[in-house]
């Protein structure tokens, strides 16, 4: 389902097509018309099915911009996940002059009572913080409307039922509450129960992909080698028909250009391109007359075409169900395919929340070297000469070629050839891609067993300002001392064991 027929407002509308996104996820093509009608709903879905926007969208449509008061309150288990929220919804809201501050343990609170002071009509925060704020007197909700719970079930595990117990009660009775968790255990239903008007219920089944025919690989590589490095693995794997994913229409344009000037068959298609550009260049490499497509992710939704050898994720994708459908685009109708997804250091949260959701593993490639891509180059030389001898009636050259064996020597003719046919050198023919902002660090990476996060669908480039965002800092610390008390045991067999919260 597009966007466009979810009834949102054209401001809002304007924000999404400013990320490059048409089509809603399925949690947000669920949630979004629920919450609209002002019904409470229970959303079951995994972390990265798009639940910011599902929840977001429908918020900031109904905000009063007359009304100085807090009107919508998210609480997350997380400042990770809290500060990733309300950037999303600051990018979402930004032509609705919204504004949105979020507050969490560990930052400044003196600024983020100044902050308060400027009425914020959403206020995003982590259970302990905003019990505090709640105790100061600095929060007040009592013209709140919309409550949102979001990863509840991981709000349940860390301790802070009390917490929101406790939040809720100084909330209105009449108003709207939107419940998301990955799970639905009792503690939620009775929540549920207790705190919900005849909620709807949203369950979304996490994608998984069938990968016996898919090798799936990753490259780790900073941004400003990216394009270099998938020229040279272009050379060593030498692809049939590939598929290359960039986040951003002009990232497909820079790569199409790019790779056309190190004389790869490339075309790129995206949202601002004419439908009938669009068609031709489907039809160009449908028919095998362009080997390399490079395409946003909604350009490409809904392709059909068999015989992709290979997907190139230029641009980490920021959620699952993009992975999915990328990759999906290969190891069709019994034929084996191969992906490789280029991730920066700081990206590889992302990568690793998409493999614990997918339940697959990607293999780490090394990324080749100048002379194994030369090797590749020439090797795909050698295999077109022999084609074009075998294939061509070449009678007519043949007096021409007389002459120039007059001239030279076979040798010094067979490796013009070959340096005729075979593609420039990344070096020799420098290609400028715009770098973009890679995706905000995930907290906990897979060797401590951190959560990842991810708020929703949108994870296009920040422009993050500290001012624009009320302030906020980026601390890693312990939250204050109000959260650092909690702690919950638990009992396994004869053994007690302690967790401190992280809200």
């Amino acid at each position: 389902m597009k966007f466009t027929d979810l009834n949102l407002d054209s401001d809002l509308l304007k924000a999404i097509r400013r990320q490059g996104f048409e089509e809603a996820t399925p949690i947000q093509a669920e949630t979004i018309p629920l919450a609209l009608n002002g019904d409470d709903v229970i959303g079951q879905a995994q972390t990265g099915t798009g639940k910011t926007a599902a929840f977001g969208l429908s918020i900031l449509q109904r905000i009063d911009q007359d009304n100085p008061n807090v009107q919508a309150l998210i609480i997350s288990p997380t400042r990770e996940l809290a500060i990733q929220t309300q950037e999303e919804l600051y990018r979402l809201g930004q032509d609705k002059k919204a504004k949105v501050q979020v507050v969490y343990g560990g930052a400044d609170i003196g600024r983020q009572i100044r902050a308060l002071k400027a009425h914020p009509q959403i206020v995003v925060g982590t259970p302990g913080r905003l019990q505090d704020h709640i105790n100061r007197r600095t929060l007040k909700l009592a013209h709140v409307q919309t409550l949102v719970l979001d990863e509840a079930d991981e709000m349940l595990d860390m301790g802070f039922l009390d917490d929101i117990e406790k939040i809720i009660k100084q909330l209105p009775e009449q108003r709207q509450t939107l419940l998301f968790s990955a799970t639905i255990p009792a503690a939620i239903r009775k929540i549920a129960d207790q705190f919900m008007h005849d909620p709807k219920m949203v369950r979304i089944k996490a994608k998984e992909l069938t990968a016996d025919l898919l090798d799936q690989y990753f490259v780790q590589t900073k941004e400003f080698e990216k394009f270099n490095v998938m020229t040279r693995l272009f050379d060593v794997q030498n692809p049939e028909l590939t598929i290359v994913f960039g986040r951003t229409k002009r990232r497909v344009d820079e790569l199409s250009k790019g790779l056309r000037a190190r004389g790869y068959n490339a075309e790129g298609i995206h949202g601002d391109l004419s439908q009938q550009k669009r068609m031709t260049v489907l039809k160009s490499f449908k028919a095998g007359k362009l080997d390399i497509l490079v395409a946003t992710d909604v350009a490409a939704r809904g392709l059909d075409i068999s015989g992709v050898t290979h997907v190139y994720n230029y641009d980490v994708p920021q959620d699952p169900d993009s992975y999915v459908h990328r990759v999906g685009r290969t190891a069709r109708a019994g034929h084996k395919g191969t992906s490789i997804t280029f991730v920066t250091p700081n990206e590889m949260g992302y990568l690793r929340t998409i493999e614990k959701l997918t339940r697959l593993r990607m293999q780490p490639l090394k990324a080749p070297s100048a002379k194994e891509a030369f090797q590749g180059q020439l090797s795909s030389a050698t295999s077109s000469i022999h084609e074009l001898i075998d294939g061509e009636n070449l009678t007519k050259y043949e007096a021409q070629g007389e002459q120039l064996l007059d001239d030279y020597t076979p040798l010094q003719l067979a490796a013009a050839l070959l340096k005729t046919i075979s593609k420039d050198d990344a070096a020799e023919v420098p290609v400028k891609i715009t770098p973009e902002r890679p995706l905000p660090r995930r907290n906990g990476g897979h060797h401590n067993g951190g959560h990842h996060r991810n708020g929703g669908g949108y994870r296009g480039n920040r422009r993050y300002d500290h001012n624009r965002h009320g302030g906020h800092s980026r601390s890693r610390g312990r939250e204050n001392r109000y959260d650092r008390k909690k702690r919950f045991s638990h009992k396994k067999g004869n053994q007690n064991y302690s967790v401190r919260s992280h809200g």
